[in-house]
């Protein structure tokens, strides 16, 4: 008896498969999103409503999760992110909190067993969001992951945990700040050129050797051979033109000592130059900071789903969803199914010339 029930759960099962195909293939005559976004919102109020604990709506909303990753990558969707948990989800009760995290780390492992959907998909997996706030234990099995799918390049899934869109963009602003500031320490190093030491302040040792202001060299104490000899300290030559106590008239000299006058002239003239020139301070551009976003790894949305009928994006890739459609669904996270699914990418069809005009137009 259990025999035969197994193959009939089989059978419809292998039945299921081959209309959803036959479905997908039709779909697929339009364009198909490469990217498609969940906020998977609904979980507690699914347990609620059937008055189950709230770890069993988070259980039910990972299988929900299974689900759609599997529609999704039948379809051609090549990458999906969901919102797991926002920083904001901290300031939850603690045993719930714990909770999420333990079902997180389970889960995170089942994802890297054999018979897993990112191995039968080819799924590479990343954690977007400020990872130093997870729990040891969650971090180590999120890094485990990545480093483990690092090689599938089939399909792509983005877990956003410890993530608000407004951290995400303060860090890319951050991060492109301390870029422009390496560069501009970098612009302002020292430099030689024609023997003259450029950012660099009297007094400063270069190789060990003590170096003198040029404008000095030349026109104060020394004579124009003198000051082109850096061979030694700033000190020393200046306490022998104290004791010599002789002024010394460059243009009354010998040819050498005149050659030498029109050197030094010559490169007082260059510094004089090279402090007239504006200095080119690097700026921070967009491009700088969407490079630096925690998204980065991944093209915008081209479909917002938020379930249980809400249309708030609560902090959820506020950057990169301008030219996003949403779809709210009356269902619960839980409940999502494919033709929830179906249904967005329809609509995503029928909008789509229009959105691509739209594009087009930033």
């Amino acid at each position: 008896m259990e025999k035969s029930a197994v193959g009939a759960s089989q059978r419809l099962g292998g039945l299921g498969t081959f209309l959803r195909k036959c479905m997908f293939s039709v779909v697929s005559v339009g364009p198909i999103p490469e990217h498609i976004a969940f906020i998977m919102d609904g979980n507690r109020r699914y347990a609620k409503r059937r008055n189950l604990p709230v770890a069993e709506g988070h259980k039910a909303g990972y299988l929900a999760l299974m689900s759609i990753l599997r529609y999704c990558y039948e379809l051609g969707v090549k990458y999906v992110t969901v919102y797991a948990f926002s920083i904001d989800n901290f300031k939850r009760r603690p045993e719930e909190v714990q909770t999420l995290m333990d079902l997180l780390q389970e889960k995170i492992e089942v994802l890297l067993e054999k018979e897993s959907i990112v191995n039968q998909y080819g799924i590479r997996v990343y954690f977007i969001g400020n990872l130093k706030l997870l729990n040891e234990p969650v971090r180590v099995a999120a890094e485990k992951a990545m480093k483990a799918t690092a090689n599938n390049s089939k399909a792509v899934l983005l877990i956003c945990v410890a993530y608000t869109s407004c951290d995400e963009i303060v860090h890319a602003v951050q991060e492109s700040c301390n870029e422009k500031r390496n560069e501009i320490q970098a612009l302002n190093g020292t430099k030689v050129s024609n023997g003259v030491t450029y950012g660099v302040e009297k007094g400063e040792k270069i190789n060990g050797v003590m170096e003198c202001d040029v404008h000095k060299s030349c026109n104060g104490s020394l004579d124009g051979k003198a000051a082109l000899d850096t061979s030694k300290p700033c000190s020393e030559r200046d306490e022998a033109d104290e004791k010599e106590n002789t002024t010394v008239n460059h243009v009354e000299k010998d040819k050498g000592g005149e050659v030498a006058s029109r050197i030094c002239n010559g490169l007082i003239e260059d510094v004089q130059e090279s402090e007239k020139l504006p200095h080119k301070i690097p700026n921070v551009k967009l491009v700088d900071v969407e490079k630096h976003l925690y998204m980065a790894v991944a093209p915008d949305p081209d479909i917002m789903i938020r379930t249980s009928g809400e249309t708030r994006l609560s902090n959820f890739l506020l950057w990169q969803t301008s030219n996003c459609p949403l779809y709210s669904p009356a269902a619960l996270w839980p409940e999502l199914g494919l033709w929830h699914l179906v249904w967005a990418v329809l609509n995503f069809q029928r909008n789509h010339y229009y959105l691509e005009k739209k594009r087009k137009q930033m």
